[in-house]
């Protein structure tokens, strides 16, 4: 495929998160106007290395380190103002002011501070085994209230202050009953100074916030090119991913056409997001999951330590089911294999190819999260490489381990390679175009 004609695209991740997808956006952007966030809340975590300085983005959209991008937050999003306004003084006193280049959506939902209480809360009361693992950003309890359609609020209230003050103190107060009788937290929210704090926060946002559809169907019928950034992996999504290890929303392409209010038509190419291997945050069934000095080694060369909380990520071999059933959904136009460099220097590889489950075997990944725990990996084992991959630029520069490694990976999830990820750096890259 040709990179400066992708029309406009999505980027996906296909396994458990933290695949890269941030990265692959810094780096495809130049060839887009617009990069539009269609889902998830600050619990995303988007690193980006450019020029020896690292950038942890959690509420912007990747691509607004460029000067010529504009980023939306569309409307399925949740937007935690003191977070978002906070990524942007520091990203203005680190030299990248992007000025008018963002805009918020008016129908997005807001985070507030009972939601990440009420998040926190949850995880502790939990019994051992039971924990999700959740960032504690509040993001499912304001998912939570949003579907409830009583106690969610929306960035538009925010501009009519008499009744956001009415509204708010409504919801507040049936908060403060809830924390207590659920959980016994006896310290109540004020709200009137929560009323005056998110007022000021609208005046802050006021020159960005729009109707986000609206003008992003004005801006693609001018021929603006967008590419749209999922957040999370596939494999977290609500419906499709390791319930209830999953997050509070739809994080596959599909979910651009509600959360950005696009049609499927509007779609022309995604690239699907994986790592040359697994990782994972938080509980969750993991087949692959390495536990011994192994895996230690894959966390530590590939700084597999959560961008939004800094926890230890869990790191396995590739699964080819688990992947194979994020690529079945999303049919991705071509595969980003990222992070393929931290692999070097390993004597051989694995690839997970099936599950064993008692007597049983199979290819097809399980809904129940139970029995996916349960489920044995069936491997074939590949030989590793000793090169040092951060400079490569062609495909022809890998080893021929290498390229055996992401050609199993390819026949297996059916779908081309595009990108390979080989560093840090957003010029660590092999862009694949036309097979090259």
């Amino acid at each position: 495929m040709r990179f400066d004609d992708m029309g406009n695209t999505c980027v996906v991740g296909l396994q458990w998160g933290d695949e890269g997808k941030g990265k692959l956006v810094d780096v495809l952007v130049r060839h887009f106007d617009l990069v539009v966030r269609f889902s998830g809340g600050a619990n995303a975590g988007h690193t980006i290395v450019a020029d020896g300085e690292t950038f942890a983005l959690h509420q912007l959209p990747s691509g607004v380190l460029h000067e010529h991008v504009t980023g939306m937050i569309a409307c399925g999003s949740v937007i935690d103002p003191a977070v978002l306004l906070g990524e942007i003084q520091s990203l203005r006193e680190r030299g990248v002011d992007i000025g008018d280049r963002l805009r918020i959506s008016h129908r997005a939902q807001l985070v507030f501070p009972y939601h990440r209480r009420q998040d926190m809360l949850a995880e502790q009361a939990a019994l051992p085994g039971g924990k999700l693992g959740t960032t504690a950003r509040g993001i499912g309890p304001c998912y939570a209230d949003k579907v409830s359609r009583r106690w969610g609020i929306r960035v538009c209230e925010l501009y009519h202050a008499q009744r956001f003050r009415e509204r708010l103190a409504t919801i507040v107060a049936h908060k403060n009953a809830y924390l207590v009788a659920l959980y016994d937290f006896r310290e109540p929210f004020d709200a009137l100074a929560i009323t005056e704090e998110y007022l000021n926060f609208a005046e802050q946002m006021r020159p960005v916030v729009c109707d986000t559809t609206l003008l992003l169907h004005e801006r693609m019928k001018a021929g603006a090119r967008v590419l749209f950034e999922g957040a999370q992996g596939s494999l977290l999504d609500i419906d499709h991913g390791t319930y209830p290890y999953v997050t509070s929303t739809s994080t596959g392409v599909g979910a651009v056409v509600s959360g950005a209010g696009v049609p499927p038509a509007a779609i022309h190419s995604t690239v699907g997001v994986i790592k040359a291997y697994t990782t994972r945050v938080g509980s969750g069934p993991f087949p692959t999951e390495l536990s011994g000095a192994l895996g230690d080694t894959i966390r530590e060369r590939g700084g597999e330590y959560g961008t939004t909380t800094g926890r230890p990520r869990r790191c396995g071999w590739f699964d080819t089911v688990a992947a194979g059933y994020a690529a079945m959904i999303a049919r991705p136009t071509c595969l980003a294999v990222m992070h393929l460099d931290t692999l070097s220097g390993l004597d051989e590889l694995k690839v997970c190819v099936g599950y064993r489950n008692g007597p049983a075997i199979s290819n097809h990944f399980p809904a129940d999260a139970y029995e996916l725990q349960a489920a044995q990996p069936l491997y074939e084992t590949l030989p590793g490489w000793d090169a040092e991959l951060s400079g490569c630029r062609r495909l022809a520069d890998l080893p021929a381990a290498a390229r055996d490694y992401l050609e199993l990976i390819s026949t297996r999830l059916a779908t081309p390679i595009g990108v390979v990820g080989v560093g840090p750096e957003r010029e660590q890259v092999i862009l694949i175009e036309n097979g090259a």
